[in-house]
């Protein structure tokens, strides 16, 4: 489990009831090992001779990313969970389209847990800043509400 601080953590008793293991990593060495995920896991295998079956994955896309990275080249198989914008979740609007192992998948459908080695990262979070300036936006019109006049915008149509 890991987060940027202690503050940040959620889920650790829930998980510790479930988990074998859990081992808790913070970037800035609050609490927990002192570290990113991937160093964690590093010295879990490199150092302490640990061994893992396979890995499940969820996160930010990034780090994601650089663990799948991490077990691939530690031979441990890996799933990741991938949370991209899903709208009509049947596939058809093509927001959630990710590419894993050179074929288009929906991971509304077809996900959203896919082989962590065959994803194409890079794609999917250049795909994920497709919608960020209407996700802003939106979050504007939620948190100060209506704040656009029309006044001379030409928006709709007057100038």
């Amino acid at each position: 489990l890991g987060s940027r601080n202690k503050d940040l953590l959620i889920y650790e008793e829930e998980l510790k009831k479930v988990a074998g293991n859990l081992y808790v990593a913070t970037d800035d060495g609050s609490y927990g090992f002192n570290g990113r995920v991937t160093d964690c896991l590093t010295d879990l295998v490199k150092n302490q001779g640990k061994k893992y079956d396979h890995a499940i994955v969820i996160g930010p896309m990034i780090m994601m990313k650089f663990m799948a990275g991490l077990t691939k080249e530690l031979e441990i198989p890996t799933t990741v969970s991938l949370n991209p914008i899903m709208v009509d979740g049947t596939g058809m609007c093509g927001a959630c389209r990710v590419t894993v192992g050179g074929e288009v998948k929906f991971a509304c459908v077809d996900g959203p847990e896919f082989d962590g080695h065959l994803v194409n990262y890079d794609e999917s979070m250049r795909r994920q800043t497709m919608y960020k300036t209407e996700e802003g936006k939106a979050q504007l019109k939620v948190e100060e509400g209506n704040t656009h006049s029309h006044g001379g915008c030409g928006c709709r149509g007057d100038k």
